[in-house]
């Protein structure tokens, strides 16, 4: 394993325990709620967006599953905040593509911050679902808004 595997590993480790936007805000104003799960491994999450007209003001989320699922989530929630939806949009799509790509596309760091660190995930297509599903609940919690 390389230097920047174990230290990509020791963020997504990170971040599974100090969860970013964990613990679900009142439903207040123009906001929207999505509950996804991963039938396979039973990860659950349930993400609650809070828009200002077309910005995204507040993104929080509840859960529990596997570390990668937790850790995608909590990363999603950093870099997220304060974006418009169709920049949300936009970066979920690429987000996507990258880690159906089975290694093929990297997730750029200086576009996706700390969920760079999920690149490895999409050698592994059993993990993709994992990662992308706070992902997918904010595109549907977005859709719904």
């Amino acid at each position: 394993m390389s230097s920047l595997d174990g230290l990509y590993q020791e963020l997504i480790l990170d971040h599974s325990k100090a969860r970013d936007g964990f613990g679900l805000a009142a439903e207040e104003g123009a906001c929207a709620t999505s509950h996804q799960r991963n039938p396979i491994c039973g990860d659950e999450i349930t993400l609650r967006v809070r828009l200002d007209g077309e910005t995204i003001r507040d993104v929080t989320w509840e859960g529990a599953g596997c570390s990668i699922s937790q850790a995608s989530a909590s990363m999603l929630t950093g870099l997220i905040d304060g974006v418009d939806r169709s920049t949300a949009t936009a970066v979920i799509g690429r987000f996507r593509e990258a880690l159906r790509s089975r290694g093929t596309i990297e997730l750029d760091e200086d576009e996706f911050g700390d969920a760079a660190a999920l690149n490895g995930v999409s050698k592994f297509t059993a993990r993709v679902k994992c990662a992308m599903l706070a992902w997918v609940a904010l595109e549907d919690a977005l859709a719904r808004a």
